[in-house]
């Protein structure tokens, strides 16, 4: 990976601490995008360590906030070309409902709506890059979700499971639409579903909700970087330099759900998408 530049969304704990550390350990530059400047220099100066790089840098984006997101695409374009990998990392998780700046139900918000637009302002530098890549971290949690297209913000009915399942399901099939929409070109989009990892995902930083469930369940996870190793893969090896619009488990193609391989689905949520963030 020397010389080439990689983002890694959602880059301040977890598996995107973990996939951060390990890219620049392979020689990458890497960009960590952190909503909070205090956990973003935190993590900074942990992945500086533990990777023995200094080429890592923090930069600002709430993936929430639709403005945030465009303001950071013109501060990277001000500094940067090109980008080689894009590896849309950051997830929430929220018990109760919750909103984005902009009004999204916020596992919709964040997990697919921000990355979809944060996608859509770098897709050009990637185009720049020799071989452009693009990692969406997805989950199993797709095979039971849905897009409640009658209510996609889940104003009526909402729980988590369910949230999630829609965003997760998003993830997938904005996958695929993207490959399809970049059929012949050198940048490849991929999903993975890393499998159960420890990390404080659906733990309230505020309340402390969750924490027990998570310590309760803990040594039955994967370790944040056992479940960034198919990210990583995806990201830097060379045997899927080609690959594109595929969902991978443990470095390797899966199937999906019936649902995220529809391709009508796909075309509906995209236009459904770029709607809500002014496309």
């Amino acid at each position: 990976m020397s010389g080439k530049i990689v983002i890694v969304t959602g880059a301040n704990s977890g598996m995107g601490l973990a996939s951060t550390i390990e890219l620049a350990r392979l020689g990458a530059h890497v960009i960590m995008l952190c909503r909070n400047q205090a956990r973003g220099e935190t993590a900074l100066e942990q992945a500086r360590k533990e990777s023995g790089s200094t080429d890592i840098e923090l930069m600002n984006c709430d993936l929430g906030s639709l403005a945030s997101i465009r303001s950071f695409a013109v501060a990277f374009k001000e500094k940067y070309g090109s980008l080689d990998v894009l590896l849309n990392n950051a997830g929430v998780v929220t018990v109760k409902r919750e909103t984005t700046a902009d009004g999204f139900e916020a596992m919709m918000g964040v997990n697919h709506l921000g990355h979809f637009l944060l996608t859509h302002e770098l897709l050009e530098l990637l185009f720049h890059a020799r071989q452009g890549r693009i990692v969406n971290l997805s989950s199993g949690a797709h095979k039971v979700g849905r897009i409640y297209f009658e209510d996609p913000q889940l104003t009526r009915r909402f729980n988590v499971a369910k949230g999630y399942a829609q965003s997760k399901l998003a993830n997938i099939l904005f996958t695929k639409e993207l490959a399809t929409r970049l059929n012949n070109s050198p940048v490849t989009v991929n999903a993975v579903h890393p499998g159960a990892v420890r990390t404080s995902l659906g733990v309230d930083r505020k309340s402390g909700f969750g924490k027990n469930v998570y310590r309760l369940l803990s040594p039955f996870f994967q370790t944040p970087l056992e479940g960034a190793r198919t990210a990583i893969y995806l990201a830097s090896s060379p045997e899927v330099e080609t690959v594109t619009g595929e969902y991978y488990i443990k470095c390797k193609p899966a199937k999906t759900s019936a649902r995220a391989a529809d391709p009508q689905l796909a075309k509906r949520l995209w236009l459904w998408s770029e709607e809500q963030v002014g496309l």
